[in-house]
């Protein structure tokens, strides 16, 4: 008999719809409003370091021990074995190829540099002209591949939909219907929050602050 059970705390929950509306937003502005896909850039960056902190230190669902499985788990679930609250599996590598991707197209993009060398990234000025135009380059195929792993995304949440397995509404509201003796979730000490909000907010400032300083 299925009980609900609360499986993801409310700092995964705002990370998730966050990032999401932040990666539309990028994609909106990078054309006519670089200015705002750069801000939108460093607040992502923030997400990320995180979601990294949050992925060793968080809450018992969010941590990466919890859902990283080796290649004989994810056969396992793909051959029909059970996956605990949170992230299955194979779910759990998809996310971390997304952190990846992610992590690599911030990251050259804060390096990038435009043809005509005046929209440039604040870490662009540690690089020469060139290496700042492959780090251009490079921004543009990881958001081809980024976008393929969205993709890949939703179509799982689609998949599992018509299996009548709700993926997005435990994503609100942090709750989900899961056999009985499931493990409940642990939740993470508040210190370990304010140091995570702490890391992200000084990522996010310290990167506008520098893009700040390479326009005076």
């Amino acid at each position: 008999m299925d009980r609900t059970m609360k499986i993801w705390d409310l700092p995964i929950r705002l990370f998730h719809w966050l990032l999401a509306a932040l990666i539309v937003f990028s994609c909106w502005a990078h054309e006519d409003h670089l200015d705002w896909h750069r801000l939108s850039g460093f607040a992502i960056a923030g997400l990320l370091v995180f979601r990294l902190w949050w992925g060793l230190a968080g809450s018992s669902t969010a941590r990466f021990s919890s859902f990283l499985k080796s290649p004989a788990g994810v056969l396992a679930y793909l051959r029909g074995a059970a996956a605990g609250p949170g992230h299955n599996p194979l779910g759990g590598w998809s996310v971390v190829a997304m952190l990846l991707a992610l992590t690599l197209q911030v990251g050259l993009g804060l390096f990038s540099v435009d043809q005509d060398g005046f929209e440039s990234g604040p870490l662009s000025r540690f690089v020469d002209f060139e290496t700042g135009r492959l780090a251009a380059a490079g921004h543009g195929l990881v958001f081809n591949l980024l976008v393929g792993l969205i993709v890949l995304h939703l179509l799982a949440i689609g998949w599992y939909g018509v299996r009548r397995k709700n993926l997005v509404g435990p994503m609100i509201t942090g709750k989900a219907a899961l056999p009985d003796g499931g493990p409940d979730l642990q939740p993470a000490p508040a210190w370990k929050l304010l140091v995570g909000l702490g890391l992200g907010l000084a990522t996010s400032g310290g990167l506008y602050m520098l893009e700040r300083a390479s326009s005076l």
